[in-house]
């Protein structure tokens, strides 16, 4: 998981100002679970190494929406600003493409004519 150093790091705030730490450790919590399950990893498994860029580039835009969650565009003086419906949208071309190289290329197929013993 991505550190709240690194985060902190890469929205420009001192590494010693503890004021936004528990925010900061949520957002990263969240952006990991999301990753987890959309990379369907099991209990215990990690988010890989390959992909391990996307959580802090996923927090940086969740933190910097803070107090604009919902909103789909913000106009404030002349600036604009146009959110994503989804984080993870301009990272979804990298997570299809982990998932097609570390699927396992199951095939489970179903017996309609399967019975039960003492049917």
């Amino acid at each position: 998981m991505a550190s709240l150093d690194d985060l902190k790091t890469m929205l420009g705030l001192a590494t010693d100002d503890t004021s936004q730490d528990s925010v900061l450790a949520l957002i990263l919590k969240n952006t990991d679970l999301q990753l987890r399950f959309k990379l369907a990893l099991g209990v215990g498994e990690q988010v890989p190494k390959e992909l391990a860029y996307i959580p802090i580039e996923v927090a940086v835009r969740r933190y910097n929406r803070l107090k604009n969650e919902g909103m789909t565009s913000y106009t404030q003086e002349g600036e604009s600003i146009t959110f994503n419906s989804n984080d993870f949208d301009d990272f979804q071309a990298d997570i299809d493409d982990w998932r097609k190289r570390h699927s396992q290329d199951v095939l489970i197929t179903v017996d309609p004519f399967y019975r039960k013993r003492g049917d």
